[in-house]
Formats: structure tokens, sequence, C-alpha cells
């Protein structure tokens, strides 16, 4: 959709295949992962051990639809699985739903604010490692010379280099 133009700009933490072709993209930031639950979710209170993660009910937020993420993939090389009740595609889905349940998610930090509802959450480390997520801004390469593209682009990363320094 981003590249045939139904989408002036996407902001996508990208895999190391890098964007689609018809894409450009730049770098914003790079964030942790962290796990993100209810405020009284049952394991607030409780260390978040790889077992109790594990054990929990998950929502995933998939764009492609896929019924699994990075975080399975790293499970699964620890010879663990986790059970996903829900699939999502939108991380302000995500946090109405897991504010709402006992669904724990997995979202990079920085996305946090952007699910509108990170004063009803509660974040905690993974217990397990995972590398940051490289989160770029993508845009169709026809509207790389666009002037109100061009213009919105620098604004958006504006808005991250600013988060930054606060």
């Amino acid at each position: 959709d981003l590249a045939i133009g139904h989408f002036p700009v996407a902001v996508a933490a990208l895999t190391a295949d890098g964007p689609s072709t018809g894409l450009r993209h730049e770098h914003l930031y790079d964030s942790r992962y962290v796990c993100v639950m209810r405020q009284g979710h049952p394991l607030v209170q409780r260390d978040l051990t790889l077992d109790a993660y594990c054990e929990a009910d998950h929502l995933l937020v998939s764009f492609s639809g896929r019924p699994h993420g990075l975080m399975d993939q790293a499970l699964a090389a620890l010879g663990r699985r986790r059970h996903i009740a829900l699939t999502v595609n939108q991380f302000f889905t995500a946090g109405r739903l897991v504010t709402q349940s006992d669904l724990l998610t997995v979202l990079p930090a920085r996305f946090v604010a952007a699910t509108g509802y990170a004063g009803q959450l509660v974040t905690r480390e993974l217990p397990f490692a995972m590398d940051p997520v490289a989160v770029h801004l993508l845009w169709p390469v026809r509207l790389d010379s666009d002037a109100g593209q061009r213009w919105m682009r620098g604004q958006l990363v504006h808005a991250t280099r600013r988060d930054d320094a606060a």
C-alpha cells in the first residue's frame, strides 16, 4: 500500500532485508523491546520470569498478518513457546486490548506512548535477550522530490530527534 501511494509515509521496524523495492527509508532511532501489560495484571506483582512469560496469553502485533513474530523466533532458539491468543495489526488496538485483559504484548519501548494508553500500562524487561529494533521512516521513491512530502518527512525526523533529546 505504501509503495503504490495509499499512504504517504510509514514509520516501521525493518528487518535485515530492508524496505521493499520502490521505497526509500531513513533510520529514525533504535529502541529496545519491552513486555507490556495492564496495571493490575497478575504479573505486575511478580518477577517476569521466562516461565511466567511463556505461560501467559499473548497479543501479537503483526502488520503482515503472520501468526508469529521475532519473539517467537527468539523463544524457539531457547526451546520455548508462548501462546498467542490474539493478533492485531495496530499498536493502538494492542494498547486498548491489553488494558482490558490479562494479555501480554511486546512493543518497542518508544511505541508504548503511541498506543494512547501508556498511563494504563506497565512495562517490564523481557526475560530473554532481544536485539534492539531499528525504526525507520519509509516513503515511496516517486515522492522523494515532492516538496510537501519532504517537509512532512523533515517534521517526523525532527520530532523523533527532539524525543531523543528529552
